[in-house]
């Protein structure tokens, strides 16, 4: 099975992964956690160019490409081996963080990602969690961490804003696959909802 986990940053997404993976391994599952961007050591490396520095780096048709060589590595290098290997996959962000932070947020370009991820990617997540909470309290943790990948929370609190609103409309349109947990709550709270969530969808 394949799980991703998304939101806006600072909504707890590397947290909930975490303990969703040593909740899964502790019910006698093999589980991977990987991260996007990275996950793979060339994606790894590309990572670096995106979280961090000036946030007019680079245009987000640029961001677009960047991010999908390298979701590409990680597909190729970390998520397939390990599906096919019959382990549980569980990423820090997948397709849906670029269809919402380049495609919706920077420009009209949700033809273009949708686009290159069919040619380059081809696959989407089995369950996608999105963690959903207030933008200016996520933004405020997510800056309070200063781990010098702060390229997109730089971009301030409207863009966090107009992630949400992304993300709620991602929820909406692929209802099969994406459930919204509240995220403004405890860790442990949040962690019980997400492992719930996963349960109902395990094969």
């Amino acid at each position: 099975m394949f799980i991703s986990l998304e939101g806006i940053d600072g909504s707890g997404k590397s947290t909930q992964a975490r303990l969703l993976a040593e909740a899964l391994r502790g019910a006698g599952h093999d589980v991977v956690l990987t991260r996007e961007p990275g996950g793979a050591p060339g994606a790894e490396e590309i990572r670096r160019l995106l979280v961090e520095g000036d946030p007019d780096r680079w245009s987000a048709e640029t961001e677009i490409l960047l991010f999908t060589a390298a979701r590409r590595d990680h597909l190729e290098r970390t998520i397939r081996p390990n599906l096919a290997a019959g382990k549980i996959v569980i990423t820090d962000r997948f397709a849906d963080s670029t269809r919402v932070y380049q495609g919706a947020t920077r420009g009209d370009l949700r033809g273009l990602v949708d686009g290159i991820h069919a040619l380059a990617i081809g696959m989407e997540p089995d369950l996608t969690l999105i963690l959903d909470m207030d933008p200016e309290a996520a933004l405020a943790r997510g800056l309070a961490r200063r781990s010098g990948e702060d390229r997109f929370e730089d971009f301030g609190l409207p863009f966090q804003k107009a992630l949400r609103d992304g993300f709620h409309a991602l929820a909406d349109q692929f209802p099969g696959r994406c459930r919204l947990i509240d995220a403004g709550r405890a860790p442990e709270a949040i962690a019980a909802d997400v492992l719930a969530a996963v349960q109902a969808a395990l094969p």
